[in-house]
């Protein structure tokens, strides 16, 4: 039976449609929003997975390429692998929904969203969180939902919500938030400096849409949803956790106290190998379910420590930063790099600049007419940076993640390309972790960008903050490590300068979070990032100078009508250019020229020669031509590629000159003036003339080439004193041609008549 819910958030309509599509899935819809739509469905399997100590959740998003009217670029024409869209769409939907489900389930639980239609104006990312939502309430999954999503804008100075994706390119925040009736479960930001303030208000505003949402959600699963299946929970053995209460808590008590990570798991493992021995023999097969109650018993002791004690496990307070660390510099053959060390974690970034137009990165997603992206972050973790044993393959979820939050954190810096036109990307290395890595990132790369030159006008630095919450007792943790990011139950990211925050990030296990702790939570943050930033500006203050590795680049305004002057036919002319000056060159539509070299000497052939091709000829203006063919009346001169004048042999020296053969060959240097461009755009050029005018040669910067041509005027008038007495009449009749390539002026009838 199909039916159809439907909600105004923002100015849209938020539908759900069900009984169309899908029907095999344990739950499935139709989402629209405008012209938007989403198929989400979400299955589950029959038996759970045998030795895991997680929940096996999967989330896909399925971009298709036909809900944009588009067919996939490169030479398989199908959707591959998913897009960084793709998988950071995912991860918000994962991010959002994970803590709903119980902790001890090992049932797999597969969410699919597939985009089936976009208008370009509705995110299909925020409503995809919606409909797993919805799919999962009308389920027979058992699930502790629902959560509602909406995205926040701020558009000069006021808050919206769900603005359309044309709005938010005038954004100065992109709020997307995810919570139940309860509070939020999700956050992810990216804002240009936003005060602390403004985030609370656009978070509470936020909140107050997702309970229509939620509210919409129970009335679904009230009238169509299916009765929740009964799961196999696993087996719980009561005389093994009593024994290891009584004999080992201490133990896990001492070992979490532990500062240095690597001890303290050692430590635990052990505790965990002697409670394994001693039922080795009267059960046998529980090496795993023991393996997972040492861990609970880890997080209870850590938690209680933290809450009763007010002490973290490596015995710092509640608000201390660990140890950090900066220096720049540290590569000898990169653009920009730095170190950047906090406690156990640590990033090695780099910085490489290239060119716009050649280096940039190609989108081909969804979205029309997407620009290339300029700015670039990548992120990566190694397995050695937590002592682990792992094949290393291509980036995965994680790392696309971590990188996605980094860059959004450091991009509201980044120079516009009208200011400095390189292509920048920054490559953060992570050699040792242990808690916040991603935050790491932030700040090396902040920190590498400055010393390769990028002209930032501050830095950005992050942090993440934690939460221990159980009833009324709460605590909020700055710099929060492995251990309190795992079993804590908030992870709170905030990256910002010292105006304001540029990404925030959030994952809330623990419930509803008050204004009170958010204000707390943030305030504590960025007293937190202002210490941060204080030790990076003390490594560098300010952007250094490009490094001599860099790249030179230059951008050249052309009128666009020259444009195939410069690109030839094609692309004969630009492709000599970048084989004979070594340079790399990227012409665009408007006029723009990118000229990039390793060496300034080839930056500065390639650009005189765009100057020539493009550079009109003009009256008065003095050039050192190439002759490129002889006639008797004078000489054709090259005065810039493809533009020519005609020397007359009455302009060429102040002497008379017999033949023009006699003191000019093809491929001779000369120095000319422009005389004038006749009415049939003709250019007339003189020698004679600029020899008489040295200033006007000095001013054209060639008086470099004076002595060869005071040497050819010697010559010249040596030939005419040599020739005098033979055609005496020659130059007259010369002058009295008035056309180029005509013979002597034929007698007209009257002429005939009167020499008769």
């Amino acid at each position: 039976m199909n039916k159809t819910y439907s909600l105004r958030i923002g100015d849209q309509d938020l539908v759900f449609e069900f009984g169309r599509m899908a029907k095999q899935a344990n739950g499935s819809l139709l989402c629209r929003q405008g012209d938007t739509t989403i198929l989400t469905t979400a299955c589950v399997t029959d038996k759970p997975r045998e030795g895991l100590d997680f929940f096996p959740l999967l989330v896909d998003f399925e971009e298709r390429f036909y809900s944009a009217g588009k067919i996939p670029g490169g030479f398989i024409k199908r959707e591959g692998r998913p897009s960084e869209t793709a998988v950071l769409s995912a991860r918000v939907i994962d991010r959002s929904i994970r803590s709903l489900f119980e902790e001890w389930m090992r049932h797999d639980v597969h969410v699919v969203t597939t985009v089936l239609s976009v208008d370009q104006k509705n995110s299909p990312s925020v409503m995809g969180i919606n409909a797993t939502s919805v799919a999962l309430m009308v389920s027979d999954i058992p699930w502790n939902g629902p959560v509602g999503a909406v995205k926040i804008g701020m558009i000069e100075g006021k808050l919206i919500v769900n603005p359309s994706e044309d709005a938010m390119e005038n954004s100065s925040l992109d709020l997307v938030v995810a919570g139940h009736a309860e509070g939020v479960t999700m956050v992810e930001a990216g804002a240009v400096e936003v005060d602390e303030d403004i985030m609370i208000d656009a978070l509470e505003l936020a909140q107050q849409e997702i309970l229509k949402i939620v509210r919409m959600q129970e009335q679904i699963r009230e009238e169509i949803g299916k009765p929740k299946i009964e799961l196999e929970r696993p087996v719980i053995f009561e005389d093994i956790d009593q024994w290891i209460m009584s004999n080992q808590m201490d133990e896990i008590r001492e070992a979490v106290m532990i500062h240095d990570k690597k001890v303290r798991g050692s430590k635990i493992s052990g505790i965990t190998d002697r409670a394994v021995e001693h039922f080795a023999e009267d059960y046998p097969e529980s090496s795993k379910y023991i393996s997972g109650k040492v861990e609970d018993y880890v997080k209870k002791a850590m938690r209680s420590i933290i809450l009763e004690e007010s002490i973290r496990s490596d015995g710092r307070k509640m608000d201390e930063i660990r140890p950090i660390a900066c220096e720049v510099g540290v590569l000898p053959r990169v653009h920009g790099s730095a170190l950047f060390t906090r406690g156990e974690t640590q990033s090695l970034a780099t910085t490489t600049l290239g060119m716009s137009g050649e280096d940039d990165q190609i989108l081909d997603g969804l979205k029309e007419n997407e620009p290339p992206k300029s700015f670039l972050l990548h992120y990566n973790f190694p397995p050695y940076s937590v002592g682990e044993v792992k094949p290393m393959r291509g980036p995965g979820r994680r790392e696309i993640g971590h990188g996605a939050l980094a860059e959004k954190a450091l991009k509201p810096l980044i120079p516009s390309s009208e200011d400095f036109p390189y292509v920048v990307r920054v490559v953060s290395d992570i050699l040792e972790s242990n808690g916040s890595s991603s935050q790491a990132s932030i700040c090396g790369g902040s920190l590498a960008l400055m010393n390769a030159g990028v002209p930032i006008r501050s830095h950005v630095a992050g942090i993440a903050m934690g939460l221990i919450k159980e009833g009324d007792k709460v605590k909020i943790l700055t710099d929060i490590q492995g251990l309190e990011d795992h079993y804590g139950d908030m992870d709170f990211k905030v990256a910002g300068t010292r105006k304001g925050i540029t990404a925030l990030q959030m994952d809330n296990k623990a419930g509803g979070i008050t204004r009170e702790v958010l204000n707390s939570a943030l305030g504590q943050a960025k007293e937190g990032r202002l210490f941060i930033l204080e030790k990076m500006e003390s490594a560098i203050s300010n952007p250094s100078g490009l490094s001599e590795l860099a790249p030179k680049i230059l951008v050249m305004n052309i009128n666009p009508e020259k444009i195939r002057d410069i690109i030839g036919p094609g692309g004969k002319t630009i492709r000599s250019i970048t084989q004979e000056t070594g340079v790399k060159m990227n012409v665009d539509d408007t006029g723009e020229v990118y000229i990039s070299a390793t060496c300034q000497s080839d930056l500065d052939a390639a650009v005189a020669k765009v100057e020539a091709l493009t550079k009109d000829i003009e009256a008065g203006e003095v050039y050192l031509g190439t002759v490129t063919r002889l006639m008797n009346f004078g000489a054709f001169v090259e005065l810039l590629p493809g533009k020519e004048g005609l020397l007359h042999i009455s302009e060429i020296s102040k002497h008379r000159v017999p033949k023009v053969d006699d003191v000019l060959s093809p491929g001779d240097n000369v120095l000319v003036i422009v005389k004038e461009i006749d009415d049939m755009k003709r250019v007339n050029l003189s020698r004679r003339r600029i020899m008489a005018d040295e200033a006007k040669i000095k001013e054209a910067g060639l008086e470099s080439f004076m002595e060869t041509e005071i040497e050819r005027e010697r010559e010249i008038e040596k030939i005419a004193e040599s020739s005098k007495g033979e055609e005496p009449e020659r130059e007259d009749k010369n002058r009295d041609r008035n056309s180029r390539g005509r013979g002597p002026r034929r007698s007209s009838s009257n002429d005939r008549k009167k020499n008769q």
